[in-house]
Order: structure tokens, then C-alpha cells, then sequence
């Protein structure tokens, strides 16, 4: 947020993608009716309800039980994109935390970047998605001379 990168940096990444792959949502054009959150946001709600089950994206939970398995993958992405860089574990430590070698995950503190900032250019909210971004782009066929 400040311009500063450390090894932290690519642990919050990690956290970030982890919570993409679990909730089959992209962190960048997440949207929730009548909440201004970002998808970080939306799993910190879920955490502290004690509702994380409901960020899992449905096509995950097939006939095998893997919900402990992705509870746990919600629980160290939590811990990997927490607000302070020096409360975040390392990719070692995360690696561990995944494959069960650290069995009791310490509780994660309030995320970075839980608020998402949507407005149009007069600064007024919006309340609707759009399904698709508008880009001026045109394809060009480029053909050797």
C-alpha cells in the first residue's frame, strides 16, 4: 500500500489466490450487493460469523469430503494476507500449514484492503456489476511483408 516490498509481499499474494481458487471468485471484480467489500473483506465477515463454509464455491464440495481440507485453505489465506507484513508467515510456514505439519493455525488477525473502493468518474457509488469491463481495443491481424 506504501510502496514497500518485501518477501511478505508475495505471502499476501499467496493468501489472495488462495482465497480466489477456494471461493472460485477473482478478488479484483468480486461484488456483493449493498456491501462495499473485497473478496479479503467478505472472507474476514464469513471468519468472524463462523460462517467460512459459505465462501466455498460449491463445484469444490463434490461426492468427497473435503470441507476441513478447504476450511484450513481459508484459514491460512487469512493468515497470509493479514494486515501487518511482520504478522504473516512465511512461505515455508505456509507450506507447512497447508500440508497439516503445523497442526494448530494461529487465529488470524483483520486483513489489508477489506474495503473495496468502487465510484463512477462524478464520484457517485454503484450498486450493480457490470458483467464486462468497456475497452476501447480494436484486433489488429498482423501479416509479414
Amino acid at each position: 500500500m506504501e510502496g514497500r516490498f518485501s518477501e511478505k509481499s508475495d505471502v499476501f499474494s499467496f493468501g489472495v489466490l488462495l482465497l480466489e481458487i477456494v471461493s472460485g471468485k477473482k478478488n479484483t471484480s468480486f461484488h456483493l450487493q449493498g456491501l462495499s467489500l473485497s473478496l479479503l473483506g467478505y472472507a474476514w465477515k464469513l471468519w468472524n460469523e463462523s460462517m467460512a463454509q459459505a465462501l466455498i464455491d460449491p463445484t469444490l464440495l463434490s461426492e468427497q469430503n473435503f470441507e476441513a481440507d478447504i476450511l484450513r485453505c481459508i484459514h491460512v489465506g487469512l493468515l497470509c494476507v493479514q494486515e501487518s507484513a511482520n504478522c504473516r508467515p512465511t512461505m515455508s510456514i505456509v507450506l507447512s500449514m497447508l500440508t497439516s505439519e503445523i497442526v494448530n493455525l494461529p487465529t488470524p488477525k483483520q486483513p489489508a484492503f477489506i474495503e473495496r473502493e468502487v465510484s463512477s468518474p462524478s464520484g457517485a457509488s454503484f450498486d450493480t456489476p457490470k458483467p464486462f469491463s468497456v475497452n476501447n481495443v480494436t484486433i489488429t491481424s498482423i501479416e509479414g511483408r
